[in-house]
């Protein structure tokens, strides 16, 4: 497991000057493309929103979900919709995922977590595993989120530690306890098997 920093009390535009410093290193440092992975949920919005201020060359930046609901990206469940929404309009370049999609090397790879302990939708039932062999895969999540009952695109524990660093934003103590629980190998949740896998550093936003 590499390092896990946990940093509390930071704002949404806290958050934001964090990566878009991450990401004007990782521009800095090449002539082409870099790409960072983001989630979809209610929490990352408002620092999307911050984020997007920052003056970088966005035009450069391949924002990719890290997993979606396998639905019209003109549909309210869809985290790519909303995720374009925000960044199209600075110039960065949203991609969809499909089952072909071959991930990059990610600058920065943002996870959200459930409080079941589910990564992308890397749910308990689908067994993610550290070497799967794909990179995306299709997954019906069991039981479906009643609020977001759709199969689901994402992608796996490799592709999502195919990054320079990886984030969370967690939120509340009960998310917390599990992460934390993670962090301490005392359980195998999706969450566990990545932090375990991980060799980059982990930083934790409380």
């Amino acid at each position: 497991m590499g390092k896990v920093n946990l940093v509390n009390g930071q704002s949404a535009s806290d958050i934001a000057h964090w990566i878009a410093g991450q990401l004007s290193a990782a521009l800095a440092a090449s002539n082409g493309e870099i790409a960072i992975s983001v989630p979809g949920g209610s929490t990352p919005f408002p620092i999307f929103e911050e984020l997007v201020k920052a003056p970088l060359d966005w035009p450069r930046v391949a924002v990719w979900p890290g997993d979606d609901r396998i639905v019209p990206e003109d549909h309210e469940a869809s985290n790519t919709g909303k995720i374009r929404a925000i960044f199209e309009p600075v110039g960065a370049q949203v991609v969809a995922l499909s089952e072909e999609a071959e991930p990059p090397h990610f600058t920065l790879c943002w996870m959200g977590m459930g409080g079941d302990g589910h990564i992308a939708s890397l749910f308990p039932n689908t067994e993610p595993q550290v070497d799967d062999a794909k990179v995306m895969r299709r997954l019906t999540p069991d039981p479906l989120p009643p609020e977001a009952p759709f199969d689901r695109i994402t992608l796996t524990i490799p592709a999502l530690l195919n990054s320079a660093g990886v984030m969370f934003v967690i939120r509340g103590d009960d998310k917390l306890d599990v992460f934390k629980a993670a962090m301490a190998g005392k359980q195998d949740l999706p969450i566990a098997r990545l932090l375990g896998a991980a060799n980059q550093q982990v930083t934790c936003f409380t």
